[in-house]
This record gives structure tokens, C-alpha cells and sequence, in this order.
């Protein structure tokens, strides 16, 4: 495996060359301390797994992947940074990176994860992997209580206390109609009758 690094901080540097130069199966291609030496002597580098950190100084290390990935599509990137929040894990995997390690975890995982990353896995820091599932358990829980636009008119009927004909008719639909939709927001909201239906509407903000 032909390992690119870049990192601004020396000493981190200097301790990643001296733990990945002595692992069997890695060769350290090149060591850089920001985007800009990084770029014009990649492909002349030829790395296979780049290793990069996302604080760089001058052209981030997001937009560093992102160039890489444009130019040199075959080149697996792991991010290597401090930052575990929601825009910069995102961005990364975005702009093309396939792992996300933070930095203070273990020697040994920081291995494993490039590793695992050059056979094609997609390893991650757990805290990070957690923040994904916890981000798309929202997602699913938002689209769970998503009303159309005429569902949520019907809501706004149902608290003014409106019955199904007068609801049919302030909206120029048939009492059948009004039934139906009622039903698909009992439904969607989880709930049994009218004011469940209004409880959980107001909770998630739909009214």
C-alpha cells in the first residue's frame, strides 16, 4: 500500500511517517505540510491510500480531497482530523473521502482503518459512525410526520374544530376526500382520534 500524508502539524507528522514506515505491507510515498505542496507532485507520487488532515493552513483539507478526487479518482482518502461534528464529516465524505479517523484514536486502529480502507471498506472513528446512524435515524423520523400541504390544511380545520362537511367545504372537496386524508394523517402521525392527532402535530411543529 503507497501512503501520501499530509499534515501541518510536524511533530504529528513525524510521528505518522516513524508508525506507518514500519508496518509491513505500507510505503510512505511523500509527506506534505499543507494542500498547496501536496497537489503538483501527487501524481508523480502516485499514492494509493492518501492520508489528510482537514485544518490545513491556506486550502483545506475538504477542498484538498476534493481536487484529488476530480484529478485522481483511484486514490482512496482517509481524513484524519480532530473535528468530529456534523458539517465536517459530511463534507468530507462528500468531497470524496471513504474514511474518517480521528486523531488520539490508537496506533493500532489508525492502521487497521487504512487498511481496511485500501481492501475497500469505509472505516470510521465509532463516535463518528454513531453520529451517522443518529443523523439518518433524524432524517427517518422527520420523513415519518412529512404531511402534504393539503394534510396539514385539514390539521388547521381539525383544531379550528371544523367537522368533515365543513372542512369539505371550506376546501371545496368532497366528504369523502376529507375522510381519506384524514385517515393517512391518523397514520402518519401515530395517532388514534382527533386530538392525539393535534397533540403530535403540535409537537413536531406541523401547526
Amino acid at each position: 500500500m503507497r501512503i501520501g500524508i499530509v499534515e501541518d502539524d510536524p511533530l504529528l507528522l513525524e510521528n505518522l511517517k516513524l508508525l506507518l514506515s514500519g508496518e509491513k505491507g505500507i510505503t510512505i510515498v511523500g509527506t506534505w505540510g499543507s494542500a498547496e505542496q501536496a497537489l503538483p507532485v501527487l501524481k508523480k507520487s502516485s499514492p494509493e491510500v492518501m492520508l489528510i488532515d482537514l485544518g490545513l493552513p491556506g486550502m483545506s483539507g475538504i477542498e484538498l480531497i476534493k481536487k484529488i478526487k476530480e484529478k485522481m479518482s483511484g486514490i482512496e482518502i482517509m481524513a484524519h482530523t480532530v473535528f468530529d461534528d456534523r458539517d465536517n464529516v459530511f463534507s468530507a465524505i462528500k468531497a470524496g473521502a471513504s474514511g474518517y479517523i480521528l486523531k488520539g484514536s490508537s496506533p493500532r486502529e489508525l492502521i487497521e482503518a487504512l487498511h481496511s480502507l485500501y481492501q475497500g471498506g469505509a472505516p470510521m472513528s465509532p463516535k463518528i459512525a454513531r453520529k451517522l446512524i443518529m443523523e439518518f435515524q433524524d432524517e427517518g423520523a422527520s420523513e415519518e410526520y412529512l404531511l402534504s400541504h393539503r394534510e396539514k390544511e385539514i390539521v388547521k380545520c381539525i383544531e379550528n374544530g371544523l367537522a368533515y362537511k365543513e372542512i369539505a367545504e371550506k376546501l371545496s372537496i368532497s366528504p369523502h376526500t376529507v375522510h381519506t386524508h384524514i385517515k393517512k394523517i391518523y397514520e402518519k402521525l401515530h395517532a388514534r382520534n382527533r386530538q392525539e392527532a393535534l397533540i403530535t402535530a403540535r409537537k413536531k411543529g406541523i401547526i
